[in-house]
C-alpha cells in the first residue's frame, strides 16, 4: 500500500506535462500625441509588489521608467492601452515567439528523460538476473534488495488514476495548510530515492576497502558502508537543497526519483499496462484540458508552478534565529525536470516525473520480457539460428522510439499552441500502439497480454502492494 501511496505523490506534486514557462513578450510604446514608437520588452508573469516598474521607449528614443499599478499591469499585459496623465498613453502588443525543438532546455529534456527509463529498466532487469535473486538469497552485492520490488494488478492500476485526482485536488484546495507536509515528506522520499541512485557508485568506490558486509543500527537495520556513504551523501544534498532551492539539485533529486520508481516498481503484463497508462492519459488531460471550466484555473499548471514554504525557514522564524536559515527561499518541490534555456534565462522547460516514470514502467516491463525470450530462444534446441528482421526487433527499442516521438509531439504542441499539454496524451499512444501491432506480427500478443513470463516469473517480485 505504501508504494501505491508513493506513486499517486508522485503524480500529483508538481506533476505537470510539457510546459514552456517564459515571460510573455511585448511592444510597449509610450504616445503624446505623435507616432508611437516600440521595442520589444520582456515582461515578468506577474508583478513582484503592488507596483511594477517597466522601461518604455518614447518616439525619440529615450527610456521612460514608468510606474505601475497592480491593475494596469494587468490590463497592459491583457493587450489594453493606459492612459498615464493628457495625451500620454501607454501600449502593449504581444509579439509572436518563433517556434524551435532545438533550444538547450528542450534538449536537455529529451536526452535525461530518455537515459533515466533506459537506466532504470536495466538496473531493474540486473536486480532481476542477479544470482543471489535466482537463489531466493539476500546480498548486499546485489544492486537494491529484491523484497522491495513490488508489482501492480489490475485493481491498483485503475485506482492510481482516482487516487492521483485525489490527491492533487488536495494538494489545489488545501496547499497553503499543507505545504510544509508536503516538502518535509517530498524532501524524506527525495533522499531515499537519490541514495538508491547512488548506491552502485558507492559500492564501486569503496569496493577495495569494504567487505561488504551489514552492520546493525538496532531498531534502524542493517546496513553495508556503501549503504551509509549513499544516504549520508544523499542527505547532505537534500540540506543543500533546503537551503539553496537551486532548480539543478532539485533535478537530481528528481532523477533519483525516476530511477528508484522504475527500478523497484513493476508491471506484471501488457494488460496491466494498458490499464495504467490509459487511465493515467485520462487523468492527464481532464486536469490539464478540463479543469479550468470546474474550478475556475487549470488545477495542474496551479499545483505544478506552486512554491511550498521552506521547513528550515518557518522553524529559523518561529525561534527567531536569523542568518541564512531565515532567508530560506520558497521550495519547487522535486516532482518535475526543469532545465532553464541557455540562451534565454526567461525561457523554462519542465516535464513531470510522472510523464517519464510511467512510460518508463511499461518499457522496464517490455525489457524484461525481451530478457525472458531470449533465454527461451538459447535454451531451445530447435530455435532458428538465423531469425527474421521482425524477430530481431525488440519492443524496448520499438516502445523507446515511440516515446521519443511521443514527447518529440508534446514539445512541438507546447510551442505551436503556447500552453501547457498533457505529455501522456501523446506518450501512451506512441509507446501503447506500436508495442500492440508489433506484439500481433510476432505472435506474442495473447500472451504478453495475461501471462507473459509464464511459471518462472520470480515469485519475490510478485510481492503485493496491498497487505
Amino acid at each position: 500500500m505504501m508504494v501505491i501511496l508513493l506513486l499517486t505523490t508522485l503524480l500529483t506534486v508538481e506533476k505537470v506535462a510539457v510546459i514552456e514557462k517564459e515571460a510573455p513578450t511585448f511592444s510597449l510604446s509610450v504616445s503624446r500625441g505623435l507616432p508611437a514608437a516600440g521595442k520589444t520588452q520582456s515582461l515578468p508573469a506577474s508583478p513582484a509588489s503592488e507596483t511594477e516598474s517597466i522601461a518604455a521607449v518614447q518616439p525619440n528614443g529615450d527610456v521612460e521608467h514608468i510606474m505601475l499599478t497592480k491593475s494596469q499591469y494587468e490590463e497592459l499585459k491583457a493587450g489594453g492601452t493606459i492612459k498615464l496623465g493628457r495625451n500620454v498613453r501607454l501600449r502593449a502588443k504581444a509579439v509572436p515567439q518563433s517556434i524551435s525543438i532545438f533550444d538547450t532546455s528542450k534538449l536537455s529534456i529529451f536526452v535525461i528523460s530518455i537515459l533515466l527509463i533506459v537506466y532504470g529498466s536495466f538496473r531493474a532487469l540486473g536486480d532481476e538476473d542477479s544470482p543471489a535473486i535466482k537463489d531466493g538469497e539476500k546480498s548486499s552485492e546485489s544492486t537494491g534488495n529484491n523484497a522491495d520490488v513490488a508489482t501492480l494488478d489490475s485493481y491498483q492500476a485503475i485506482f492510481l488514476p482516482l487516487g492521483a485526482s485525489l490527491s492533487l485536488l488536495i494538494m489545489f484546495l488545501f496547499f497553503d495548510s499543507l505545504q510544509l507536509v508536503f516538502a518535509v515528506c517530498t524532501a524524506v522520499l527525495a533522499t531515499v530515492a537519490f541514495a538508491f541512485l547512488l548506491l552502485p557508485m558507492c559500492k564501486y568506490s569503496l569496493r577495495s576497502c569494504s567487505s561488504g558486509n551489514k552492520i546493525s543500527f538496532g531498531y534502524c537495520g542493517r546496513y553495508t558502508a556503501a549503504e551509509m556513504m549513499s544516504f549520508c551523501v544523499s542527505l547532505c544534498i537534500v540540506v543543500v537543497w533546503v537551503l539553496t532551492g537551486h532548480w539543478l539539485l532539485m533535478d537530481a533529486l528528481g532523477m533519483g526519483l525516476c530511477v528508484a520508481f522504475i527500478a523497484l516498481v513493476r508491471l506484471p503484463s501488457l494488460k496491466v499496462s494498458t490499464l495504467l497508462l490509459v487511465g493515467l492519459l485520462l487523468y492527464d488531460v481532464f486536469w490539464v484540458f478540463f479543469s479550468s471550466y470546474i474550478f475556475n484555473a487549470n488545477v495542474m499548471v496551479k499545483v505544478a508552478t506552486r512554491q511550498a514554504d521552506n521547513p528550515v525557514g518557518a522553524i529559523a522564524k518561529k525561534l527567531h534565529i536569523g542568518g541564512m536559515a531565515a532567508d530560506a527561499p520558497k521550495l519547487s518541490l522535486p516532482g518535475k525536470l526543469v532545465f532553464p534555456s541557455v540562451s534565454d534565462s526567461s525561457h523554462v522547460s519542465m516535464l513531470g516525473l510522472g510523464d517519464i516514470v510511467m512510460p518508463g514502467l511499461l518499457l522496464c516491463f517490455v525489457l524484461r520480457y525481451d530478457s525472458y525470450k531470449k533465454k527461451q530462444v538459447r535454451a531451445d534446441a530447435n530455435a532458428n539460428p538465423n531469425p527474421s528482421f521482425k524477430q530481431r526487433i525488440t519492443y524496448f527499442h520499438c516502445s523507446l522510439l515511440g516515446y521519443f516521438i511521443g514527447l518529440t509531439a508534446a514539445t512541438i504542441s507546447s510551442e505551436v499552441f503556447q500552453a501547457a499539454q498533457p505529455a501522456l496524451l501523446y506518450l501512451v499512444p506512441f509507446t501503447l500502439l506500436p508495442l500492440f501491432v508489433m506484439a500481433y506480427l510476432k505472435g506474442d500478443l495473447i500472451r504478453m497480454w495475461t501471462e507473459p513470463f509464464g511459471s518462472q516469473t520470480n515469485e519475490s517480485s510478485k510481492k503485493p502492494l496491498i497487505v
